[in-house]
């Protein structure tokens, strides 16, 4: 009995740990887009950011909603960067994915989905814009330091 126990605890700890592991597109970005400074235990918490960010389902994989695809749009067309700099570039274009007529950035500042167009800030996008453009724009989407361009450019 006392060989089965701590061999149970491994298997548990084993099936946890891969409960609570977390993409790492989506740690990347929860820390870029600073959606980690309103919860000290985002890295646990399906919350913070959830799958429907850039996937249609909400357990991730395809499809990919329209801020999902520019994303991977933006792969395409610069296969030699980061996801960092993908994300900041998508950012930087300021599109507006699912067509609700608030652009990606402005929705990801209000904490709306940029892939959902029934999801958008409650309020109209000159006040919202406004904020952004105060708080640094899309240049507070910056990746972070140490992954600029990408080496050989």
């Amino acid at each position: 009995m006392r060989r089965i126990l701590p061999l149970l605890a491994a298997a548990a700890l084993g099936t946890l740990g891969g409960t609570l592991a977390m993409p790492q597109f989506r740690a990347a970005a929860i820390v870029q887009l600073h959606y980690d400074k309103l919860d000290p235990l985002w890295q646990y918490s399906g919350k913070v950011m959830s799958c429907t960010f850039c996937h249609v389902g909400k357990g991730g994989g395809a499809p990919w909603n329209p801020f999902g695809q520019a994303l991977q749009k933006g792969f395409a067309s610069n296969p030699r960067a980061n996801f960092s700099q993908v994300l900041s570039a998508v950012l930087q274009a300021n599109g507006d994915a699912d067509g609700d007529g608030y652009p990606d950035a402005v929705e990801i500042f209000a904490r709306t989905l940029p892939g959902d167009p029934a999801s958008h800030p409650d309020r109209p996008l000159a006040e919202v814009q406004a904020e952004y453009d105060a708080a640094g724009g899309a240049a507070q989407y910056a990746p972070p330091k140490g992954q600029g361009a990408p080496k050989g450019r």
